[in-house]
């Protein structure tokens, strides 16, 4: 039994359809990135997964447990988190109250205190910023504050929508180290990004999304090696 397993849902946004007969698995301690272009269906497959958008066909098993019917809170709750595209801060709020929120489940909260020491172990720069509202971050500060935030619930199961997004190749490159790091320290992880050739290199499967199907799927340096990923992703 796979950590997630996704079976053959199908997701529309009113009487369109987003989604098609899509299948996919991901074990525990894995990162899986999820590739393809703009509307090639990966936020939708990431808000069907976390509950925000249910499948109207097919089903989706978190450690085994159905969740696909399951409200978003639940979600949360079993350990399944998602860092949404856009970072989505309380910008009038300072960095520290911006990552407790993120510890508001029963299981998170718990043991916020101790979490919250973790995320800055992880994310030393955000101890330095703690105080400061988010607003006065740079992008790539705020983007350290959302994935400090999604840590707060403590996931089993990391996911993670465009972390690089509109970052210089630098700070792009801070993200995907930190990314590796929060697999190594034992959280599976699920990557969505346009940035394949960082994303796949620090994974281990990866998927490709066209038009809301599953197209290609393998080991993530095959992927990088495949001459039609080169062509349509990499530019090569």
């Amino acid at each position: 039994m796979a950590f997630l397993e996704v079976r053959n849902i199908e997701v529309f946004y009113g009487d369109v359809q987003v989604i098609f007969d899509l299948s996919l698995h991901v074990e525990e301690g894995e990162v899986v990135s999820i590739i393809g272009g703009n509307g090639a269906g990966k936020s939708t497959l990431l808000r069907s997964i976390s509950g925000l958008v249910p499948p109207a066909k097919g089903e989706i098993l978190f450690e085994g447990v159905p969740i696909h019917k399951a409200p978003p809170e639940a979600i949360v709750e079993r350990g399944l988190v998602q860092v949404p595209e856009g970072r989505r801060l309380f910008t009038l709020m300072s960095v520290k109250d911006n990552l407790i929120v993120g510890a508001y489940n029963s299981r998170a909260d718990r043991v916020k205190e101790k979490t919250i020491e973790a995320v800055y172990e992880l994310l030393p720069r955000l101890r330095e910023r703690e105080s400061q509202l988010a607003m006065t971050l740079s992008g790539g500060e705020q983007q350290m504050v959302a994935i400090g935030r999604g840590l707060m619930a403590k996931p089993k199961l990391l996911m993670l929508d465009e972390p690089s997004l509109g970052l210089a190749p630098l700070l792009s490159k801070n993200i995907f180290e930190t990314v590796r790091k929060i697999a190594d320290q034992g959280t599976t992880v699920v990557l969505v990004e346009q940035d394949v050739m960082h994303s796949l290199s620090i994974s281990e499967r990866g998927y490709v999304l066209e038009q809301g199907r599953t197209v290609m799927e393998g080991p993530a340096k095959e992927l990088l090696d495949d001459p039609h990923i080169k062509t349509a992703y990499l530019g090569i």
